[in-house]
C-alpha cells in the first residue's frame, strides 16, 4: 500500500473519531464505553442463559482486565448486576439492570433509530466493507504495537 493511502486511512480514522463525538451527550459519570458494554451484554443475554466477563471481552475484542474494571464501575453505578454461579462460586455472571436497560434504550436504540433514515446513502455492503477494513486496520496496528517499535521492522 502507498504511504499516501496509509495517511488517508489515518485521516479517515480521525474523522470517525470526530463523528463519534457527535453522539448525544451522556449523563454525568457515564462513559461512552458503557453503552457499548450494555449493547454487547444484552446481545449475549439473547444468545445464552448466563453471561460472563470473558464473553463480554470476546464480544468486544478487548482485554479481560479492562473489561473487568469497566464492569465493576458499571455495577457500582447500578447499570449491571453480578451473580456468583450456584455450581462454582468462582464463576461470576453479569446481567443488565433495569437502570442499565433504560440507559441503553435512551442512548443507543432511540438515537440510532432516529439516525437510520439519514444513512440511506450508505448501503449495507459499503458499511460492512468499512467495518471489516477498520477492524483489520486496528488488528494490524495492535500486532505492530505488540511487536515493538514500528521502525525496527
Amino acid at each position: 500500500m502507498k504511504n499516501k493511502t496509509i495517511k488517508r486511512m489515518f485521516d479517515a480514522c480521525y474523522q470517525a473519531k470526530r463523528t463519534r463525538e457527535m453522539l448525544p451527550p451522556l449523563p454525568k459519570g457515564v462513559m461512552p464505553s458503557y453503552i457499548q458494554y450494555l449493547d454487547a451484554i444484552q446481545m449475549l443475554e439473547k444468545e445464552k442463559e448466563h453471561v460472563k466477563v470473558s464473553d463480554v471481552s470476546g464480544a468486544l475484542n478487548l482485554p479481560r482486565p479492562g473489561v473487568t474494571r469497566t464492569i465493576k464501575e458499571m455495577e457500582m453505578k447500578g447499570y449491571l448486576r453480578k451473580l456468583a454461579s450456584s455450581r462454582d462460586g468462582r464463576v461470576v455472571y453479569i446481567s443488565v439492570t433495569e437502570k442499565g436497560k433504560e440507559l441503553s434504550q435512551k442512548y443507543d436504540q432511540q438515537y440510532f433509530d432516529a439516525l437510520s433514515p439519514y444513512m440511506n446513502e450508505i448501503s449495507e455492503e459499503e458499511a460492512e466493507c468499512m467495518i471489516q477494513t477498520i477492524e483489520k486496520f486496528y488488528r494490524i496496528m495492535c500486532e505492530r504495537k505488540e511487536g515493538g517499535n514500528f521502525y525496527d521492522k
